[in-house]
């Protein structure tokens, strides 16, 4: 028997799904979506258990938990089946365990799904809990732990657990690693068994399942696989403690990070929110004190040379509790007056609480999210599913999708409630810099940190703020659109096509006739032979990029409220535009911000600002995780015209604001811009706005061609070698091959081999080898040619060793592949092909394929379809000719590139005849593919 709510979910007008609510008869409570337009299916199942609920002696269980669901279940036993019938099918699957929640999800093709949920819902009804497995997963948690060490936000969200009331669950440690879960593996197992049963319980769950399928099918779906799970009348039980004791409130905190960074939080402590989400108090205070217009608290502070950056709103909540951070990037000089930058913050909390409580500004933030309900694009089905399910434990079921967007008027009470606790009795300071006085050390993350309390003086100061006159409330947003409806005409073409075209530029256009939202993409990329030439010009270019978006930020920061956003980037041939929003006002923006580009008034001491902060996070590079590195490293090796950050910093350390001037100018010198405008542009408007753009062009630059875009050509260079240096325990590696051609069938070759190794790669060498966390494989296109990689990032062995275990896969994978039934290689072929074809979800990805298949050269638009026509045809012997002859050899073609940890430095090292050991005198001696 089935128990309806009886509530009918709020859909916005622009969303063609379906949806039920009910709940099943064991308590579960299920939010069903039918969406016909959809090939894949997707699941996400939300408990309500997390960290939180941590036996005092075991923390990291809830973790510990939901790694172990994922080994094998009683009608499922095998502990990788899951994960590969997932992949093989053409989905994906994770999982998250987060304060008060975990959550499951996975996506799928659609005619797998029912198989799908049968394995799904074993999770929560009959796990295995397989003794053997628990030494090896604790020591996945171990790598999981141990490969953010370094990580500067675990650091800080350390002393944040080590400062806080210890009576409440926030205070404790989350990850768990090898010594919280120590101890008899059988003794393990039964302390997991006991939690599972003792937290785990159908009525603190919820199922949300998209489909396809009819809401009837999808019905009794739910009840056939999801109805035995055990209702044991749990409830959720944390203690009704405050987070803060009063003696850490009003305190000041440092904390020494490991990357540079100079950071002052703010922060209130506010009550759970739950109960304000019909009117979003919070959200309106946030809208206000995030404001980066003239007058705002972030423009004052940048004019005073005082902070870069201001975020107002972030912080962590739970059950009781809610952490209101304003979070302001200070400058050097803002960290030398500290004082300052929180006397001018409390200055305009005191304006927005005399003078901002005005229903006309209210109703600006509310029109914004009521357009944006309205015209709601849609998401992909794997997205959608986790996050509703989510939802479902925080709002009325009929709200489980209008939530995030309803705001029901301005209630005065509750706004001055919250602002009434945005005061200097009721707040800490938390700091973040290098060279801060510390006496303490975090545990676990061992984060140098000092707490004390504020000084009397400053806070009767901050609590008697003397508003300076240069603070203002921001003006009515001419960029607010009330009402706008997308235009019926239909598209012309089924792809692109090129509207506007002259010596130097083309202009692809078409025009959107199925998602059904007033909005556009517009893409333009100004090539020029100047952007990064060499090191130094790559430099120059990131450079006039940021200066750029600052110079920008305070002229166009009310459109992007409103719905209208902007971002500007550099590439390997130059500069790209992708503006994007409500068509209603985007010539305006468009406009806005080429008028302002043209200024270029860039001023000195913003000019030491902005430089100093690329610094900084070139510089910070060195401290990201060595995979990431390898990563960066990879592009940086094979790509002509990308450069690593500490080569790049070398140069920017010598550059002044006239060789910025002097850059600019010899950059527009010749440019080539290539655009696309799509959405709902006509194609006449299209054409107007190319020769709006072309005379542009015409007052400052010639016409050019496209920069070029080489790539290092391995073919005939054997096993290269690369090691980059990296302070840290972990060993990593990534193993590349290339192919020499860009063909539809390579492409084929490489991404069907990607998808059949994916899960058992991981499988072997992270889960049966526990070689590491970070496992896996990729197919990776560079400058249009398919290639494949391998990855590992170790705290358990060098990259010797590494190399081996990945080399050992692949010669042994081709046995795998022979052992593949004929209707399993038909299955995986059909799961890549769906993947390759699955749907645009929405205008955004829709307008991203299009760029990327401009960007490819692939102007009839159909690479996508050339490579999965070539897939059908392939055969489990295509796979394994291309494993021996490109792979297996013992001189084959490929680049491998590592970092030895701290750990490993006495193992043996992984060395070579052919060692890249100049990276410059490499690439300039190398063979070179041309795109």
């Amino acid at each position: 028997m089935l128990l309806p709510t009886n509530k009918k979910v709020i859909t916005s007008p622009n969303d063609h799904r379906k949806y039920r609510s009910l709940t099943l008869k064991n308590g579960l409570a299920v939010l069903l979506v039918e969406d016909s337009q959809s090939t894949e299916a997707a699941a996400s199942m939300a408990v309500a258990v997390g960290h939180f609920d941590d036996p005092v002696a075991r923390p990291g269980m809830a973790h510990f938990l939901e790694h172990m669901l994922f080994l094998g279940t009683e009608k499922f036993p095998e502990a990788g089946e899951y994960s590969a019938f997932i992949n093989q099918h053409g989905g994906s699957n994770n999982a998250w365990t987060g304060t008060e929640h975990t959550n499951f999800f996975y996506s799928i093709n659609a005619a797998q799904f029912e198989e799908s949920l049968d394995r799904f819902s074993q999770f929560f009804i009959a796990p295995l809990f397989d003794v053997a497995l628990v030494e090896r997963e604790r020591h996945a948690i171990e790598s999981e732990f141990s490969m953010k060490l370094k990580d500067d936000i675990r650091r800080v969200y350390q002393v944040q657990k080590e400062t806080v009331n210890p009576a409440h669950p926030f205070s404790k440690f989350s990850v768990g690693n090898l010594e919280t879960l120590a101890g008899d593996e059988s003794d393990l197992r039964a302390e997991l068994i006991a939690f599972y049963k003792e937290k785990y319980s159908a009525n603190k769950m919820t199922l949300c399942i998209v489909a396809p399928n009819k809401l009837d099918e999808l019905t009794k779906l739910a009840k056939l696989y999801f109805g035995q799970i055990e209702h044991r009348e749990l409830a959720v039980q944390y203690p009704d403690t405050p987070i803060y004791l009063a003696e850490q409130l009003q305190s000041k905190i440092n904390i020494v990070p490991l990357k540079e960074q100079r950071r002052i939080a703010i922060t209130f402590a506010l009550p759970a929110l739950e109960a304000f989400y019909k009117h979003k108090p919070l959200t309106f205070i946030s809208h206000l004190l995030g404001y980066e217009g003239k007058g705002s608290l972030l423009s004052y502070l940048k004019e005073q040379g005082l902070a870069n950056n201001l975020s107002a709103g972030g912080g962590v909540n739970g059950y009781n509790f809610k952490d209101y951070n304003i979070s302001i990037q200070l400058t050097d000089r803002g960290l030398n007056n500290l004082k300052l930058v929180i006397d001018c913050a409390f200055e305009y909390i005191a304006l927005i609480k005399d003078h901002g409580l005005e229903h006309w500004r209210y109703d600006e933030r509310a029109a914004l999210l009521k357009v944006a309900f309205q015209y709601q694009e849609q998401v992909k089905a794997l997205d959608l599913a986790s996050h509703l399910s989510i939802n479902m434990h925080h709002y009325d079921i009929e709200d489980v999708v209008y939530g995030d967007y309803r705001m029901d008027g301005l209630n005065v009470v509750e706004t001055k409630q919250l602002l009434a606790l945005m005061h200097p009795s009721n707040m800490r300071l938390q700091l973040i810099a290098p060279e801060l006085d510390t006496d303490k050390q975090a545990a676990w993350y061992h984060s140098p940190y000092q707490i004390r309390p504020i000084p009397l003086d400053d806070l009767a100061r901050w609590s008697k703020p003397n508003v300076r006159p240069e603070l203002t409330l921001p003006a009515a947003n001419p960029f607010i659109i009330d009402h706008c409806v997308a235009r019926a005409e239909k598209s012309n073409a089924a792809v692109p096509i090129v509207v506007a075209q002259e010596d130097g530029y083309r202009i692809w256009h078409r025009k959107d006739d199925e998602f059904n939202v007033p909005k556009g993409h517009l893409y333009l990329s100004l090539d020029s032979a100047q952007a990064a030439a060499s090191p130094r010009h790559a430099a120059l270019t990131r450079l006039y990029v940021e200066m750029l978006l600052d110079y920008l930020t305070e002229f166009t920061y009310q459109a992007e409220v409103a719905g209208l956003s902007y971002n500007i980037y550099p590439h390997q041939g130059g500069i790209t535009l992708h503006l994007t929003g409500f068509t209603g006002k985007q010539q305006a923006l468009l406009s806005l911000v080429i008028e302002k580009a043209r200024e270029r008034n860039f001023t000195q001491s913003r000019f030491e600002l902005i430089k100093r902060q690329i610094l900084r996070s070139w510089y910070n590079h060195t401290q990201a995780k060595p995979i990431s590195q390898l990563f960066t490293s990879l592009t940086v090796t094979l790509q002509k015209r990308s450069f690593e950050p500490a080569r790049m910093a070398e140069f920017l350390e010598e550059i002044t604001l006239e060789d910025l001037h002097a850059h600019v100018k010899s950059f527009y010198e010749k440019v080539h811009l290539e655009g696309l405008v799509y959405g709902d542009w006509l194609e006449s408007e299209a054409k107007v706005l190319g020769i709006k753009l072309d005379k542009i062009l015409s007052l400052v630059t010639s016409p050019s061609a496209e920069s070029s875009r080489e790539l290092i050509d391995l073919t005939n260079k054997g096993t290269l070698l690369r090691e980059i240096p990296v302070e840290h325990q972990d060993s990593s590696i990534i193993v590349y091959y290339q192919s020499d051609t860009a063909t539809p069938d390579n492409m084929a070759v490489l991404s069907l081999l990607n998808h059949t190794m994916s899960s058992t790669f991981f499988h072997e060498l992270r889960t049966q080898r526990q070689l590491g966390y970070m496992v896996g494989t990729g197919y990776l296109p560079l400058n249009r040619y398919p290639g494949i990689i391998f990855y590992i990032q170790s705290p358990s062995t060098g990259p010797q060793i590494l190399l081996e275990a990945i080399d050992e896969f692949i010669a042994d994978f081709t046995y795998a592949i022979l052992q593949i039934t004929n209707e399993q290689w038909e299955a995986t072929k059909t799961g890549l092909i769906n993947q390759v074809m699955e749907h645009d979800s929405n205008l955004k990805t829709r307008s991203q394929r299009y760029w990327s298949s401009i960007g490819n050269k692939d102007f009839q638009f159909n690479q996508r379809e050339l490579v999965v026509a070539q897939i059908a045809t392939l055969t489990r012997s295509d796979l394994i000719k291309f494993i021996m002859n490109k792979m297996r050899t013992k001189h084959c073609d490929r680049l491998v590139l590592f970092s030895t940890g701290e750990s490993h430095q006495d193992q043996t090292p992984l060395e070579s005849n052919n060692m890249i050991l100049d990276l410059r005198a490499f690439k300039l001696k190398a063979e070179q593919f041309d795109y």
